[in-house]
């Protein structure tokens, strides 16, 4: 089976939210979404709000709506299993595949197109708040820890920003 990444449309929110428990890992895959934003909200909703715990609160917020979103797809049906985002000031965020997707190379495919959008449209050098569990995934794309670990949504999170290189070339 295939992998597509894409950009996604946060757009307008037409009430087409999937139902909390839609992919949430029980074997079944999320089946595609009428819209991207609701297959943004029900990959995020499964693993961050349902796997993790993080209130649903916590995990929406205004940077959304300036955010370059994409969308990892399973083919060739199209079925949704990752996301992340990009946002202006260089912070990449809400990296999230469905449990029965990990491991084959999702995440990374996401973050090396993020990276490639953040070069390509001369965003600020990147960094992200990493869940100390997936440090070693972004210190193998070229990100280094910086200051101390700190709680975000009862998660422990080190910063990390992407190491400077002579071609801007850091592959995960």
């Amino acid at each position: 089976m295939g992998l597509r990444i894409r950009r996604a449309a946060w757009g307008a929110d037409h009430g087409d939210d999937p139902p909390l428990g839609a992919g949430s890992g029980g074997g079944q895959p999320l089946q595609p979404a009428t819209s991207d934003r609701a297959a943004l909200k029900a990959i995020r909703l499964a693993v961050f709000v349902r796997e993790q715990g993080i209130p649903q609160e916590l995990e929406w917020d205004q940077a959304d709506a300036q955010a370059i979103h994409l969308l990892a797809l399973a083919e060739p049906e199209g079925t949704p299993v990752g996301t992340a985002r990009l946002l202006p000031s260089g912070q990449i965020g809400r990296l999230a595949v469905l449990p029965e997707w990990r491991g084959r190379g999702v995440g990374t495919a996401l973050l090396r197109r993020l990276l490639a959008i953040a070069r390509q449209y001369d965003h600020p050098r990147p960094f992200l708040n990493a869940q100390v569990g997936a440090l070693h995934f972004y210190v193998r794309a070229g990100f280094h820890p910086v200051g101390e670990v700190f709680e975000e949504a009862g998660i422990p999170h080190l910063r990390m920003e992407l190491h400077p290189t002579p071609t801007s070339d850091a592959r995960p």
